[in-house]
């Protein structure tokens, strides 16, 4: 019982929320069949983020396929000690762009739409971003896991030039 209970827990550490659950149909020989897409985006909030999609007949089969397909897609992200990122970054996809840029603390999650879920779940907590270009909300929380997964810190981007990190201050 025990057991249970600790994977539980462990599993709980997850937090997932759905961004946008449309019908949609497909027209086929006999007429129409119907079927729902549910866009979900699962975290941590300690650094660890990830978007999903899933289709099905229902909604409850489009959330779980949409949660596995998450998790196969969860990316790490370095956060600062005043839960922000380290640099002004932008991320693409398809036709949605997203401008991040660290915020001052207490300033919050000035975000709109997926790219404010996607931020939350990450466990970022000042930040200001900007969508650019399209108002889909897949495209828009891909754009945004695009810009995080891009983000370096000094300490990386020093080691990645074989220089000390004094020396990139300078």
């Amino acid at each position: 019982m025990k057991k249970k209970s600790i994977k539980h827990k462990e599993e709980n550490n997850w937090e997932e929320k759905v961004v946008q659950v449309k019908r949609v149909t497909k027209v086929v020989k006999g007429g129409k069949k119907l079927s729902f897409r549910a866009v979900l985006v699962i975290g941590n909030e300690n650094g660890q983020i990830g978007v999903g999609v899933g289709k099905a007949s229902d909604v409850i089969g489009a959330v779980k396929k949409g949660v596995t397909d998450a998790k196969k897609n969860v990316i790490n992200i370095p956060l600062t000690k005043y839960y922000s990122i380290p640099h002004p970054i932008s991320g693409i996809s398809g036709a949605a762009k997203i401008i991040l840029r660290p915020s001052a603390t207490g300033s919050g999650v000035i975000a709109g739409g997926s790219t404010r879920i996607v931020l939350e779940l990450a466990g970022i907590k000042n930040i200001l971003a900007k969508q650019l270009g399209s108002n889909n909300n897949l495209n828009n929380a891909r754009a945004t896991l695009n810009a995080l997964s891009n983000l370096r810190t000094f300490s990386e981007t020093a080691k990645n030039r074989n220089i000390s990190l004094e020396e990139l201050y300078q």
